[in-house]
């Protein structure tokens, strides 16, 4: 600061007293209480801006959440009040085990449990104005978030836990056990649909029945329908649980409230 800003070194060592604090609604009154920063309009302005932003964030229980960093700086040239940084918390890895990565190479998880900022913003009045040519003053907050930096902890965590994400809202796969069953397999299909059903099909002619199965455990499809000739001439379809891989046959009018009736477990 001395040598950037020009300060003398004692206003520059009052400076670095004052952002080292850091705290919740205590800290603000102590800041008010302060007989240099109470002589500083705009400060006590700040401050006040501040203890009221506190106090709606305790009415929404979010005071645990939430801390005044006096150290926190951006975006000088146009934040015009409040600015702020969302920080992402994560439990501890275990003892030995690596921090994982994106393929950026930041890091996505660190020892010890914070990841760093995934969000930031604040408030900017002038900045709309410097586009306006009469510098109309519009009010204006804003957030910018670090969707990459969140998918690289999400994707740390759930490979950390072996828990596969499941990237389907699929409900119901209809597949056939043989060769020529594509109309019947698209009847149904629509049946399904028609009853607000969410349920797909293998878009081949004649699929293969294992390759049909293993896309739904793949993609963490619950249920699948197994359409057979001889069933399908008696009126039934066979219904798997794709997780216990048990069948059972349901006739084709009951389908869609057994499906419904399974996935509500």
């Amino acid at each position: 600061m001395v040598e950037e800003k020009g300060l003398d070194g004692a206003t520059a060592d009052k400076i670095g007293e004052y952002v080292r604090l850091s705290g919740g609604a205590d800290l603000v009154e102590q800041l008010l209480a302060d007989p240099k920063l109470k002589a500083v309009p705009n400060a006590v302005k700040g401050l006040e801006g501040m203890q009221l932003l506190l106090k709606y964030c305790a009415l929404f229980g979010l005071e645990q959440r939430i801390s005044f960093d006096l150290s926190l700086a951006r975006g000088l040239d146009y934040y015009t009040g409040v600015i702020y940084e969302g920080v992402l918390k994560v439990d501890p890895s275990p003892a030995g085990s690596p921090a994982k990565s994106s393929q950026n190479g930041e890091q996505a998880m660190e020892q010890g449990g914070t990841v760093g900022s995934v969000a930031g913003g604040g408030r900017y009045d002038n900045l709309v104005g410097m586009f306006d040519p009469r510098g109309k003053a519009v009010p204006c907050v804003g957030v910018s978030i670090g969707v990459e930096r969140i998918f690289s902890v999400l994707e740390a965590k759930f490979a950390a836990s072996k828990v596969k994400l499941r990237t389907s809202d699929v409900e119901v796969y209809v597949a056939s056990a043989h060769k020529g069953l594509h109309e019947q397999r698209l009847r149904v299909l629509n049946q399904l649909w028609d009853a607000g059903i969410k349920a797909e099909h293998s878009y081949k002619l004649n699929p293969k029945l294992l390759a049909q199965l293993q896309h739904c455990e793949e993609h963490q499809i619950p249920l699948a329908i197994v359409l057979g000739d001889s069933e399908l001439a008696q009126g039934i379809v066979k219904l798997r649980e794709v997780t216990t891989r048990q069948e059972s046959s349901v006739p084709l009018v009951e389908l869609p409230d057994e499906i419904r009736r399974r996935l509500q477990k």
